[in-house]
């Protein structure tokens, strides 16, 4: 078994990363997991969190993303997020847009509830929390996000 696997890190702007790798933490909707060389195939939704990289010296480098799929093979791992940055661009006016789509998200669910259904409402609470504990995780203020109008 290799000692390292091909990471690859998309968003929509943007190639955010493309290295070898001993492992990679990902945020699943369905609880976090470690994928590492000789993983078994599958397909992962992701939440919004931190993606921690393990390089192939020990080094470590992490991402914010908001969401996204991630697919993961013995050999590899794809990432697509909805919208990902490097924990050092993540400034507080980043995380404060980041944060303003997520409210947005949360209203427009929020007045959609008879149409979406009441678990799609939940879980966009539970993105909302998420999105701030990416921001506590950094050492910036989820409080200082505004609420759009």
């Amino acid at each position: 078994m290799a000692d390292t696997m091909q990471f690859d890190l998309v968003s929509p702007e943007r190639s955010l990363a493309s290295v070898p790798v001993r492992e990679v933490r990902l945020p699943g909707t369905d609880g976090d997991l470690t994928a590492m060389p000789g993983h078994a195939p599958t397909i992962v939704t992701l939440r919004p969190g931190m993606v921690i990289l393990v390089g192939a010296d020990g080094s470590q480098s992490e991402f914010a993303v908001t969401g996204g799929f991630a697919e993961i093979n013995a050999d590899s791992v794809s990432l697509l997020a909805e919208r990902g940055h490097p924990r050092e661009e993540v400034s507080q006016d980043v995380f404060n847009d980041m944060m303003h789509d997520a409210h947005r998200a949360h209203r427009s669910a929020q007045e959609r509830r008879d149409h979406v259904g009441e678990e799609f409402v939940t879980a966009t609470v539970k993105m909302l929390g998420d999105m701030q504990a990416i921001g506590t995780h950094i050492g910036l203020d989820p409080n200082q996000s505004t609420v759009p109008d």
